[in-house]
């Protein structure tokens, strides 16, 4: 690999127009502007003190910058990642703040880990193994469960529970003792937000709301009647700290939980951050390397977790903000973290009455769009076994956790893999009218069945997992077919036969012999023809060649018993 495939940078800064940078520039400021207000939230939801998600875009932005390959893909926490990694982490210890912000810090450091052995490996396949309706599945679970996190701080109430429902039911046994004052304030960001989002939609909206809740509880001292604020964030830029890692120090419940974590974020963040880079990608006619991109995000999380920060994701939401506010190229990337770093040198002091519940209604109106509605009842209308898969991740997350419930929805999709391929479509084939062509029976009714034959033709490859079923329809179809004289295997639609596959073809083979029926396979690839023959079928059954058509066999007559 050249220095220009390790290292993105090399190949687009020397060729940067200067009439950019102003466009860059502008972006890198509107992300900014956007990433505080929705960082200190996510940074609470993850239950870290809040400085800790404007480290991650300060320091996660300039690692994405060098290696990542998307011009627009914006790297920050994501309110999933923030979620999975607040839940998981109060398992361990939930009274020590300062040991949870350093073990969020080494998930991302591990995380980071993960995604270099991924590159090495080239595992930039995984993406394609989590389908999209899983992804569905799983975002409208992690929505609800993010909203029954933020909602005690919308009503001013203790909250509590360890999942889903126990914290709705806590939820419910408290409404009596909610706070009004703070519910107020809470509803009315909740309705600037939604406002700003329909009539200005390129503005950081929540970065206006943010600062006009900061001036109202100065203006009427409402952290004096009850609502509570975020108080005291450090100033000044984070510290490098790897020697806080010490990893001798951990207990074995807290490593394996780390590295059970790191997995599950390196999933997230890389499914999210592809599909986002991908989407504008598509859009801007250009390209972005899978591959490349388990190394973007590795050194953005090595960095963030370096930088005392957490695990972060190239979040489709900011990286919207991004790509809408005219970025033009990695660079705004830059200008984001050098905002956001003017920020925390001499702005934190403003943010100290930041109200509670302003964050609350900030996490609450990002999330309202992970439950896609449309789609689930398009998955309903369309493919139920999609539709099921979703449904799968969906109660995964509610039932058992965001963290277990992304193992569960990886597994949906493998299962639901699997399920497909084990099960393939097999096409009975009938002549197209005035033709000599053939296509499936069960599809064009207008087709000639062939008297006295079944053509089939399998819609995938044959392997041992599948083998079994196409067997038992054929044979099912042939039971139920009145004097059957030959049998043909179409396989002109099959990449791939494994010796599973070849031997469940001789079986068929020698099965319809023992009945006097001819058994043929035509129109076979190279490689197939060669598996085939290699297991004795061809000299069986008769030459299995790149020459014969299926109308040719369809012609032969019948030899004389």
């Amino acid at each position: 690999m050249n220095v220009r495939n390790l290292l993105p940078i090399t190949d687009w800064l020397p060729r940067y127009d200067r009439a950019w940078i102003s466009a860059d520039l502008i972006a890198g400021i509107t992300l900014a502007a956007y990433a505080i207000p929705v960082s200190l939230a996510y940074a609470a939801l993850a239950g870290l003190p809040p400085q800790m998600g404007l480290y991650c875009y300060l320091a996660g932005g300039i690692g994405y910058l060098v290696f990542g390959s998307s011009r627009h893909v914006a790297i920050g926490p994501t309110s999933a990642i923030s979620l999975l990694l607040g839940v998981s982490l109060l398992e361990l210890d939930p009274s020590d703040q300062q040991k949870l912000a350093v073990l969020a810090s080494l998930t991302a450091v591990a995380m980071a880990c993960v995604f270099s052995v991924a590159w090495l490996l080239r595992l930039s396949v995984l993406v394609n193994f989590i389908s999209e309706s899983i992804l569905t599945g799983f975002k409208a679970g992690a929505a609800l469960v993010i909203a029954a996190t933020q909602l005690p701080k919308l009503l001013g109430v203790k909250g509590g529970g360890d999942d889903f429902f126990e914290r709705v039911w806590i939820l419910i046994q408290q409404a009596d003792a909610t706070h009004w004052l703070t519910l107020a304030v809470g509803v009315c960001a909740i309705a600037f937000l939604l406002a700003g989002e329909r009539l200005l939609p390129r503005r950081p909206i929540a970065l206006f709301v943010v600062l006009v809740s900061i001036v109202a509880v100065w203006f009427w001292q409402l952290d004096q009647r009850g609502v509570k604020i975020v108080g005291f964030i450090p100033a000044g830029l984070p510290s490098f700290q790897w020697r806080a890692f010490d990893v001798s120090q951990l207990t074995l419940l807290e490593g394996k939980q780390i590295v059970r974590l790191a997995s599950a974020c390196f999933l997230l963040s890389y499914i999210e951050s592809v599909s986002a880079a991908r989407t504008f990608a598509l859009k801007h006619k250009y390209d972005v390397n899978p591959r490349q991109e388990l190394l973007g995000l590795g050194a953005a999380s090595l960095l963030a977790g370096l930088f005392q920060g957490y695990p972060i994701a190239g979040g489709l939401s900011q990286s919207a903000v991004n790509e809408r506010a005219g970025a033009r190229t990695q660079l705004s990337l830059l200008f984001a973290s050098l905002s956001i770093g003017i920020v925390l040198v001499f702005l934190t002091a403003f943010f100290r009455t930041l109200p509670d519940a302003v964050l609350a209604a900030v996490v609450l109106v990002a999330v309202k769009g992970l439950i896609n509605v449309p789609e689930l009842l398009h998955l309903w209308r369309t493919s139920r076994l999609d539709f099921a898969a979703a449904s799968v991740a969906f109660s995964g997350v509610l039932l058992m956790g965001v963290l277990d419930g992304v193992l569960v929805a990886v597994l949906a999709s493998i299962l639901m893999l699997l399920g497909r391929v084990s099960r393939p479509y097999i096409a009975f084939l009938g002549r197209i009218p005035g033709t000599p062509r053939f296509s499936d029976l069960a599809r064009h009714s207008k087709n000639e069945p062939i008297q006295g034959a079944i053509v089939f033709r399998v819609q995938s490859s044959l392997l041992y997992f599948n083998v079994d079923h196409v067997l038992e329809v054929v044979r099912q179809r042939a039971q139920s077919t009145e004097g059957l004289q030959r049998v043909i295997c179409d396989l002109s639609n099959v990449p791939y036969v494994d010796i599973a596959g070849a031997r469940m073809l001789l079986r068929m083979y020698d099965e319809f012999d023992s009945r006097g029926v001819i058994f043929r396979v035509v129109e076979a690839h190279g490689p197939v023809r060669e598996m085939l023959r290699a297991e004795g079928l061809e000299a069986k059954s008769g030459p299995i060649t790149r020459l014969e058509s299926l109308a040719d066999l369809l012609s032969e007559k019948r030899p004389a018993s």
